[in-house]
């Protein structure tokens, strides 16, 4: 065990929510409310209901100290079940946060692992809640950065995130050190090493590979538990991982997250956001725009760029999203799914919208998602947006109240006005000592009513 590690199962399986800065704890109950929202939208999708399915079908458990209900579902299958088809539909509705470092997300397995796991802690307080998902945030963000350094290829959020939702699993069910250390490398072994280009250049459902890095995180915390070795993991222990932890408990990774304005692809954010300042800025409307052009880095250039036939091809679009937006406003589910797919005066404006790379904002990226637009009208005007800064973030972050608004925008038309408002209350009451995990735990598994 070197002494990286035994930070890591210092700062995981000790650090009380007291000691943790007030700051933290609230970006926690934020960002899990955002998550929830997300969940909740996904929950009628397709991907969300083959994943619920499918969890009944193969990853049930005939143990029910093992066992834990599905998010809005209210069926019963095992931990790691309800963790992967949570953490699945949820990747399907791509506007939960992410960590531009990584590239990737956390959240997404976070909510789904605190879900099942805390089906089994009875006397969870909401400050405990919130100290579980930070140490699945500042775990799966570290990991996610050693991950990236040590290897050319760029892997989805399930490599890296499994190691989040282990530690979070090893805090909760009080585990030793040396349980955490063999499931935190089983986490690693088994992790989702799957290609993130590939899914942008073919938009599946596979998304971000989330799904199977909460399934993954969950069972090496079980394995673990009953004995299975797999210790060490390369990511924590080798001597060049060593940098990528050294601020455990000084940094707070939580804290750094994005929240999603659009369920889109991050990387098409920045020109959306141009596209709205214009807008916005001139009184235009999209029958006035009579040629849309778009810098932004590399990766976003590589997003799909023809009319989406599916919702997955959909998120993963730059000028599709773009388009959207001009024609519609507001990007929800509605104009990502059904007819919204085929919409003629998006499709019209997609043939105008010219994308091309830029070394300025290359250079800005991971660390940061930008972009600039210039629209030429109809009556020949040529306006420009200037470096635009993807909204939700560090450099433009989204206030409580916009993150709260967005929250019941997508939750109210899956479970109704009251419940939503019902959850809103109880996940950020978390951040009060005199509150408990229960607050919610009765809103959040059985199916919508409406």
């Amino acid at each position: 065990m070197t002494d990286t590690f035994a930070c890591v199962a210092k700062f995981a399986l000790g650090r009380s929510a007291q000691d943790m800065p007030i700051s933290a704890r609230e970006a926690a109950a934020l960002l899990m409310l955002d998550t929830m929202g997300i969940l909740i939208a996904s929950g009628p999708m397709e991907a969300g209901v083959i994943a619920r399915d499918t969890a009944a079908l193969l990853y049930a458990s005939s143990d029910p100290s093992y066992s834990a209900r599905m998010m809005f579902d209210g069926r019963q299958v095992s931990m790691a079940g309800a963790t992967y088809a949570a953490a699945t539909q949820t990747d399907n509705l791509d506007g939960h946060d992410g960590y531009n470092p990584v590239k990737g997300h956390i959240g997404v397995v976070v909510l789904p692992a605190l879900a099942a796991l805390a089906e089994h802690c009875p006397d969870l307080t909401g400050p405990e809640a919130l100290a579980a998902v930070i140490i699945g945030y500042e775990v799966a963000g570290r990991a996610g950065l050693s991950l990236h350094a040590s290897v050319s290829d760029y892997h989805t959020s399930g490599a890296w995130n499994a190691l989040g939702v282990a530690a979070m699993a090893a805090r909760l069910r009080r585990h030793t050190p040396e349980q955490l250390r063999q499931a935190m490398g089983i986490a690693e072994f088994h992790g989702p090493r799957s290609q993130m280009m590939r899914e942008i250049a073919n938009p599946t459902m596979l998304h971000d590979g989330s799904g199977w890095g909460a399934m993954v995180g969950m069972s090496a915390a079980i394995l673990a538990e009953r004995g299975f070795t797999g210790a060490p993991a390369i990511t924590i222990e080798a001597a060049a991982a060593a940098p990528h932890w050294a601020d455990l408990g000084a940094f707070w990774v939580v804290e750094n997250q994005y929240i999603k304005p659009y369920p889109i692809c991050r990387w098409a954010h920045a020109a959306i956001d141009g596209v709205r300042a214009i807008l916005s800025e001139h009184d235009l409307t999209h029958e006035q725009i009579e040629r849309l052009d778009i810098r932004s880095f590399h990766e976003a250039v590589c997003l799909f760029s023809g009319l989406p036939e599916t919702t997955s091809q959909a998120q993963y679009s730059l000028a599709f999203a773009v388009a959207s937006y001009a024609v519609h406003g507001p990007i929800g589910v509605e104009q990502i799914t059904g007819t919204s797919l085929s919409d003629p005066g998006v499709a019209a404006l997609m043939a105008r919208i010219h994308v091309a790379e830029s070394d300025h904002h290359n250079a800005g990226f991971p660390q940061g998602r930008s972009a600039d637009v210039r629209i030429t009208t109809t009556d020949g005007r040529v306006l420009v947006s200037g470096h635009v800064d993807a909204r939700g973030g560090t450099e433009a972050p989204l206030t409580k109240t916009e993150v709260i608004e967005k929250f019941m925008q997508f939750a109210s038309p899956v479970v109704g006005h009251a419940r939503a408002e019902a959850i809103r209350q109880a996940v950020l009451g978390w951040i009060d000592s005199k509150t408990s995990y229960a607050d919610v735990a009765d809103l959040i598994y059985d199916p919508p009513t409406t």
